[in-house]
C-alpha cells in the first residue's frame, strides 16, 4: 500500500504555522502590556473621584446642618470650632444605629500610610466645658474616612459680612456660610468640586420666643455688623417726610 503524499504537514509548514503563532501571541501581549497599565490608572482615578464626591456629599450635609447648641447651661456660645483643616459641630443625630438626639461631629486630618486623610468622627451630645479641648477629649466612633490622598480639604467661614476667614472658633453666633476647597495635594491643583453651604441654623432655639432678650441682642448684633459691612450709597436719600 502506498502512503499519499499530500496527507499531514510538512515540517517547513510546522515550522511556519508555530512562527506566526508565536508572531500572533507576542502582538497581543505587547499591546496588553501597553494598554493594561492606562485602563487600572483610569480605573483607579474613577474610583478616586467617585469616592471623593461621596465625601464631599457627606461634608457638605453635615454642615448645613449645624445647630445652635450650648455645651452646657452657663455658655451661651454654640459648640463650633472651626480651623482650615478640623471643624466640630453639633447636629441632629444620623445613622441607622443613631438614637434620637443630638451628636458631636468631628472632622480632621489623620496621618496614614498614603498622606493626611479627612475623616469623619461623632459622638452622643453631652454637656462639657466650653473649650474645645473638653470635647476632644470624648469617646468619639471609629473615624470614617471620607477624603484620601491625593485630594486634601480645606475649610473657611463667612459670616453677616460676607467675608471669608480661615477660622471660627469662640464666637457667639454660627458662621453664615462655610466654603469646602478641594485640591489635588501634588498639583496643586484647586478642583471643580469646591464649593459652600449655607449653615440652617444660626440662631439658638429661644429665639423661636420674640420676648427673649438674649435673641433680641443677638439680632441687633447682626444687624449692626451687616449695616457696617453694607453701608448706603452715598446717593441714598431718606423718604421726604413731608
Amino acid at each position: 500500500m502506498t502512503r499519499s503524499s499530500d496527507a499531514g504537514f510538512t515540517l517547513l509548514e510546522t515550522l511556519l504555522a508555530t512562527a506566526l503563532f508565536l508572531i500572533v501571541i507576542t502582538a497581543l501581549a505587547t499591546v496588553t502590556g501597553q494598554w493594561l497599565p492606562s485602563w487600572n490608572h483610569g480605573f483607579a482615578r474613577v474610583q478616586r473621584t467617585e469616592h471623593l464626591a461621596l465625601g464631599m456629599e457627606r461634608i457638605m450635609a453635615d454642615l448645613a446642618a449645624a445647630q445652635f447648641i450650648s455645651p452646657n447651661a452657663v455658655v451661651k456660645r454654640p459648640v463650633f470650632d472651626g480651623t482650615e483643616l478640623s471643624v466640630i459641630l453639633v447636629r441632629s443625630a444620623i445613622g441607622p444605629n443613631a438614637q434620637p438626639g443630638l451628636e458631636y461631629v468631628r472632622f480632621a486630618e489623620i496621618a496614614s500610610e498614603r498622606g493626611p486623610v479627612l475623616v469623619r468622627a461623632s459622638a452622643p451630645f453631652v454637656p462639657v466645658e466650653p473649650d474645645a479641648s473638653a470635647i476632644l477629649g470624648m469617646k468619639f466612633s471609629e473615624p470614617v474616612v471620607l477624603v484620601r490622598p491625593p485630594f486634601r480639604v480645606s475649610f473657611a467661614y463667612s459670616g453677616p459680612d460676607r467675608l471669608w476667614q480661615p477660622t471660627w472658633q469662640g464666637s457667639d453666633q454660627l458662621p453664615s456660610a462655610i466654603r469646602v476647597t478641594v485640591r489635588n495635594a501634588v498639583s496643586g491643583e484647586v478642583l471643580t468640586v469646591s464649593s459652600a453651604v449655607k449653615v440652617h441654623v444660626t440662631a439658638p432655639a429661644l429665639c423661636a420666643n420674640a420676648q427673649a432678650q438674649d435673641c433680641k441682642d443677638l439680632n441687633a448684633t447682626l444687624k449692626t455688623d451687616e449695616t457696617a459691612n453694607n453701608p448706603a450709597p452715598p446717593n441714598a436719600r431718606a423718604p421726604n417726610s413731608q
